[in-house]
């Protein structure tokens, strides 16, 4: 017995809510400040770009402050320009002296800080904020930079929860582990490789590097669920539709 052409629509119907549902939830889960490594090589540097969307219909982001970490310090790290806001790196005390390429470390850089010269980040907009860092720690460390997200309205959103088991927490904070280095023992260029700099100079190699979401998991599963579940809902509606005209036929 065939389907009535209203139960093929609510069908359909159903089908393509699914479809929103699932589009809706990628777009949710990828809407958090996250960190991107153009490199993990332990002993080596890299940059970090930290991508922040706004995520307030009604206020503009207007600073971002990001933690380093104090128990496997960066003895390196230095901004790039970004238009519109101004970069302050802070440095200070260690909680405790750190060995690193064995020299005792007791000061290191604790956190930077952008703040927005004009209208800041604003509602569906996002911006990049990249550091250079090193030299970076033994293979296998969780970095774990906790970020801190300001509203002009006063709001504050604490991005540095860490993540315990599968289950990805609400406020989860931008992490990335490091790697084995490269054969002959280095990482990443140093900081005065002008390799690095011509890329973050050349618009198309920013392009590129921004469509490396998936390096964190940031831009590759909410793309794969959205082309999923908008492929479900276009297919159910095909199948209505034919099944609607060989109904009416009879």
């Amino acid at each position: 017995m065939s389907a009535s052409p209203r139960a093929l629509a609510r069908a359909a119907a159903g089908s393509a809510l699914a479809a929103a549902l699932v589009l809706g939830s990628a777009a949710v889960a990828s809407a958090h400040v996250r960190v991107v490594p153009e490199a993990t090589a332990a002993g080596g540097w890299t940059v970090l770009t930290f991508r922040v969307p706004n995520e307030s219909p009604t206020s503009a982001t207007t600073r971002v402050t990001v933690d380093l970490p104090t128990e496997t310090p960066l003895t390196s790290v230095s901004t790039q320009p970004v238009p519109g806001w101004t970069a302050t790196v802070e440095r200070g005390d260690l909680p405790e002296p750190v060995e690193v390429d064995g020299a005792t470390i007791t000061q290191a850089p604790l956190s930077v800080t952008w703040t927005a010269d004009g209208a800041g980040i604003g509602d569906g907009e996002f911006q990049q904020f990249a550091i250079s860092v090193g030299p970076l720690p033994a293979a296998g460390t969780d970095l774990v930079l906790p970020a801190h997200q300001e509203y002009a309205d006063g709001e504050v959103v604490d991005w540095d929860q860490v993540a315990e088991g599968d289950a990805e927490p609400e406020h989860p904070a931008p992490t990335f582990t490091t790697t084995e280095a490269a054969s002959g023992g280095h990482g990443a260029a140093a900081p005065d490789d002008q390799t690095s700099d011509d890329a973050s100079d050349d618009p198309a190699a920013a392009g590129d590097a921004a469509g490396d979401a998936s390096a964190d998991g940031s831009g590759g599963l909410p793309v794969v669920l959205g082309g999923l579940g908008l492929a479900a809902g276009v297919g159910a509606l095909v199948v209505a539709l034919l099944a609607w005209r060989r109904s009416a036929a009879r």
